[in-house]
């Protein structure tokens, strides 16, 4: 039961059903025109991370393959097998021992973007609700990488279905993406009776990992409900031959319960009223919401797996480029 409070909970003025709003009110629906105007936010994220991979988010990314591009890396002696066309005969003549240029080959990425729709997602306490801010952050990622030179594709699923975008190189791919998002997005509403499927969180990730074999950027905007060793796993074994980020999207209210008030929570045919007053709920309320975010969190430093939080009571652009910026700016271990 405690375990659905972040996905079905619903207390006055937190999240409202279509009846009670119109389809596309700020911070209740998303729509495609509020994800394309997202373009210019996107433009000044700033991706610079440590070599081998330079830059994250970003097209025509420095891979570790040698090759020869148009990034020169560094002067090193010749080896067997090394091809005598990058062989550098001023350094060799000074020398009088073989010398090559080694230079960092661009190659493309295509990037998928899974974005979380299911209901759990259909709750938020200020600005935004956490199905809204995923929307955001996915159209923010995928304008970045579109605007850099890489293909945008993606996954879009809610707790029935999981729609495929195949990766190409355009404005309309994104929109393509944003237009799949905001589809499932207005599906959502407090009166659903679609039963929540932790599950379909493992089953985008396997259906992602039949696409993205190697040298794909993958990155899984969820509150990740559902999670377990199978997620970790998965994303581990992504992360072998691929990019990964995971975007953690919150709401903070678990974390800052009010004194006074009650919320109900349902895990589908149960439901239960949590009262505030009562101090014990509310510590038992904010110790699971605590601990689910440590373990979360800790992926990152035991795996090398970035999970950046990302919370919808605030706007997503800044914290985007804050979190991406810190984790270019100290790389991560793979």
């Amino acid at each position: 039961m405690v375990q659905s409070l972040s996905a079905l909970a619903r207390s006055k003025g937190i999240a409202r059903s279509r009846s009670e709003g119109e389809a596309g009110a700020k911070g209740v629906y998303a729509t495609v025109e509020e994800l394309v105007a997202l373009e210019a936010a996107a433009r000044d994220f700033t991706f610079l991370r440590k070599a081998p991979v330079r830059r994250l988010l970003a097209g025509r990314h420095e891979s570790r393959m040698r090759g020869r591009g148009l990034s020169f890396e560094e002067l090193r002696e010749y080896l067997p097998g090394d091809d005598i066309r990058t062989i550098d005969w001023r350094v060799t003549a000074r020398t009088g021992k073989p010398f090559v240029r080694v230079y960092d080959e661009e190659k493309d990425r295509p990037a998928l973007i899974l974005v979380d729709q299911r209901i759990n997602m259909f709750f938020g306490s200020r600005r935004a609700l956490k199905s809204v801010a995923a929307a955001e952050a996915a159209a923010l990622c995928a304008w970045r990488v579109m605007n850099l030179g890489d293909r945008v594709g993606g996954f879009v699923f809610n707790d029935t279905d999981i729609d495929e975008l195949r990766p190409h190189r355009s404005r309309d791919a994104v929109i393509a993406l944003a237009s799949a998002i905001v589809r499932r997005n207005c599906e959502l509403t407090a009166a659903s009776t679609v039963p929540r499927t932790p599950a379909q969180l493992d089953r985008v990730l396997s259906t992602a990992s039949g696409v993205a074999r190697h040298d794909h950027l993958v990155i899984v905007i969820s509150d990740f409900d559902g999670h377990g060793p199978a997620t970790r796993d998965m994303l581990l074994a992504l992360s072998a031959h691929n990019d990964v980020i995971s975007i953690l999207i919150y709401d903070p209210f678990l974390l800052e319960l009010p004194q006074s008030g009650e919320i109900v929570a349902s895990g589908g045919a149960l439901q239960a009223e949590l009262p505030f007053a009562k101090g014990g709920v509310r510590a038992g309320i904010t110790a699971f919401a605590r601990d689910r975010g440590k373990e979360l969190r800790s992926w990152q430093q035991e795996l090398g797996l970035p999970m950046l939080p990302v919370s919808a009571a605030e706007e997503v652009a800044p914290q985007l480029r804050k979190l991406l910026g810190q984790l270019a700016s100290r790389g991560r271990r793979r």
